[in-house]
C-alpha cells in the first residue's frame, strides 16, 4: 500500500510539477488576467485621455479596438504553451521559458495602455 500511495504521489508531482504547475493552466490564467488589467487600464487611462481630445463616440471606438487588438497577441502567448504534453507541462525546464513569456505577456498588458495614455495625452497638450 505504501508503494502506490508513494507512486500515486510521484505521478501527481510529476504530472504537475514540483510546485503544483502546470504551464497550460498558468499561462492560461496569466492571459486571463492580464486581458482584464488591460481592458481595466485602458477604459480608466486610455479612455479618459481620448474623452480630453474628442467630445464624440470616438475613445469608445478605441477601446474597442484597442482590446480587440491585444486579443491575438494574448492568445498567442496561450497557444505556445497549450499543446504541452502532461509531461511537458509539468517540465522544470520550461521554467524560465515560461516566466520570459509572462514577463513580455504583463510588459504588454500594463505598459501598453500607459505608453497609448502617454501619447495621446502628448497629441493633445
Amino acid at each position: 500500500m505504501n508503494d502506490i500511495s508513494h507512486n500515486e504521489t510521484r505521478s501527481t508531482a510529476h504530472k504537475f510539477g514540483a510546485h503544483g504547475t502546470d504551464y497550460r493552466k498558468a499561462i492560461s490564467d496569466h492571459v486571463a488576467y492580464a486581458l482584464l488589467v488591460y481592458t481595466g487600464l485602458q477604459i480608466f487611462l486610455t479612455v479618459k485621455a481620448l474623452a480630453e481630445g474628442f467630445s464624440s463616440i470616438l475613445p469608445y471606438v478605441a477601446l474597442v479596438v484597442l482590446v480587440a487588438g491585444i486579443i491575438p497577441a494574448c492568445r498567442w502567448f496561450e497557444k505556445r504553451w497549450k499543446d504541452l504534453s502532461d509531461e511537458e507541462a509539468a517540465d522544470p525546464g520550461l521554467a524560465g521559458a515560461f516566466r520570459r513569456d509572462l514577463v513580455m505577456l504583463w510588459a504588454l498588458a500594463l505598459g501598453l495602455p500607459l505608453a497609448l495614455t502617454g501619447i495621446f495625452k502628448l497629441l493633445f497638450s
